[in-house]
């Protein structure tokens, strides 16, 4: 009595899109691209800051939004017509897991910027709230779309700080999205505003399942291609990619090591870095030549670099910092 039942439900189920595997796969590479930025950025071959600013921050961001917008589709193609269960939650524990693991690691490795939610965390909170929506009406699932982006919008072209609070900034509330000043991370993406393409994702690909579409995309012969092999095994590629890349790049400075950077333009990259992310360009400018000067004066520059003095308890540079940013506005 039960085969007939299973055999419908598998013939219900949406067929896998090898132009989705490739989309991801390709994402998956430039991802690769960018932590190599980071990398060499990290062993000192380009100037700190390069991998947070200009076109590489827009081309981090892209790569995020892609990853994101993918996720929100996967979970839809892989809950019609029913959730199955058990596969849901064995890709659900790995992926957290994962993240749990990346959180541990860099905690050891890198306990001023730590990864406590990155792209992992957010993609396993996000299937837990998606999961949700794929059995509710598309209506508020487009509903609550609209709302974020309505909120994006807001956010980065309404009044400054309008959404956003110094009570979210602790980081067991930095991960909503809604900090002034969140503490530091190598890889910090809350839920706000990275739920906006997860969203898209899932309204695009529940109005999709509604028609013909994922058979037509089906029909489109790239299953094959090895972007779309890489796009069916993108976890192990995240955990695996980045060790590798550290070693070459850590390879790379035994046998070419790099020049020494500037103080000046180090310290101006890293506070433009820090400082755009809550703040514009030009106010950033003015701010960190502003800290730079006073530190020079007071001869705190070179231990500041050095690691001497802790940035949150030390009062000169918290004068410092706040006399600019008076200034800057």
């Amino acid at each position: 009595m039960t085969m007939p039942v299973v055999q419908a439900d598998a013939a219900a189920r949406p067929p896998r899109i090898g132009l989705l595997d490739t989309a991801r796969g390709l994402a998956l590479i430039a991802m690769a691209s960018y932590h190599f930025t980071w990398d060499m950025e990290f062993m000192d071959y380009l100037a700190p800051g390069t991998a947070e600013t200009g076109w590489l921050k827009i081309y981090a961001r892209a790569i995020a939004t892609t990853f994101l917008f993918i996720v929100g589709i996967s979970l839809v193609l892989s809950s019609t017509p029913t959730i199955r269960w058990p596969s849901f939650w064995k890709r659900f524990g790995m992926i957290a897991a994962a993240a749990a693991v990346i959180s541990i690691a860099t905690r050891i490795a890198m306990p001023d910027t730590w990864i406590y939610f990155g792209i992992l965390h957010c993609i396993a909170v996000l299937t837990l709230i998606g999961v949700i929506f794929v059995r509710l009406p598309l209506a508020l699932t487009l509903l609550v779309t609209a709302a974020l982006l309505a909120a994006w919008i807001l956010d980065n072209f309404g009044p400054p700080s309008l959404l956003r609070s110094s009570f979210f900034d602790p980081r067991y509330l930095a991960w909503i999205g809604l900090a002034e000043m969140p503490q530091r991370s190598n890889d910090y993406v809350p839920l706000f505003p990275w739920a906006t393409p997860f969203f898209v994702g899932l309204s695009v690909a529940s109005i999709a399942i509604r028609t013909k579409l994922p058979h037509r995309l089906a029909a489109i012969g790239t299953g094959s291609w090895w972007p779309a092999r890489l796009g069916r095994h993108s976890l192990a590629f995240y955990l695996i990619h980045q060790p590798v890349l550290i070693a070459i790049a850590y390879g790379l400075s035994l046998v070419v090591p790099p020049q020494q950077p500037d103080p000046v333009e180090t310290y101006l990259r890293q506070c433009n870095a820090a400082c755009v992310k809550q703040q514009g360009e030009a106010l950033c400018r003015g701010f960190c030549q502003c800290t730079l000067d006073r530190l020079q004066a007071q001869d705190l520059l070179t231990p500041l670099q050095a690691g001497k003095i802790n940035l949150e308890n030390n009062d000169q540079v918290q004068t410092i910092a706040g006399e600019c940013s008076a200034e800057a506005q």
